[in-house]
């Protein structure tokens, strides 16, 4: 009996996450045949258009996907699943931030937000498996907030403990948990063998 097809990781950055130093570029290096969903180029802060690029990428694989999303392309895949329908087999969604409380300084307001369409925030269970990694020490949101969205969402809940943001400016360039999570659901990293015929 042939195995089952490993799956593609599809990953889904934050609005700022296309940086060489970030964890999800080094993961991508890892994981062979993994797909970046590319950053725009216009109409950044559109839901609308990161929820198109996210299911035009999505629409060119065949076979079951797992989605590796970061930040706000945790919410850029919720948005997704609440309007397209397409075999997940997982979702890791990392420290997604709660953009129905004001953001600190830098970051885009509540009325920027939902004028681009991003409020209100999805709270409808997701059709696939999931699983919210949640930091206690997220500058942009708090734990609580983030285990209320993981109830909302049907998603394991994992603490990571005060991991920051969990991007460069909290110290994480890599993530090797990441990998952890994704060996459980049949993603194989390039540093392991290949299965002999």
């Amino acid at each position: 009996m042939n195995p089952a097809p490993a799956p593609t990781v599809v990953i889904v950055p934050g609005l700022r996450d296309h940086v060489s130093g970030h964890w999800q570029t080094a993961l991508a290096a890892r994981l062979p045949g993994a797909v970046t969903v590319p950053p725009l180029t216009e109409a950044r802060l559109s839901r609308d258009a990161q929820v198109a690029t996210l299911d035009g990428v999505l629409s060119g694989i065949a076979g079951p996907v797992v989605l590796v999303a970061h930040s706000a392309g945790v919410l850029t895949t919720v948005h997704w699943a609440a309007r397209h329908h397409r075999q997940v087999r997982f979702a890791l969604l990392a420290t997604p931030p709660d953009f129905d409380t004001p953001l600190p300084d830098g970051h885009p307001g509540p009325q920027t937000l939902r004028e681009n369409g991003w409020l209100p925030t999805p709270r409808t269970p997701l059709p696939f498996p999931s699983m919210v990694a949640a930091s206690t020490n997220d500058p942009l949101a708090r734990f609580e907030r983030v285990a209320e969205l993981a109830r909302a969402w049907g998603s394991r809940l994992v603490d990571l403990g005060p991991v920051g943001h969990l991007n460069p400016a909290s110290g994480y360039e890599d993530w090797p948990q990441a990998v952890d999570f994704l060996d459980a659901v049949g993603c194989r990293t390039a540093s392991e063998p290949e299965a002999s015929a």
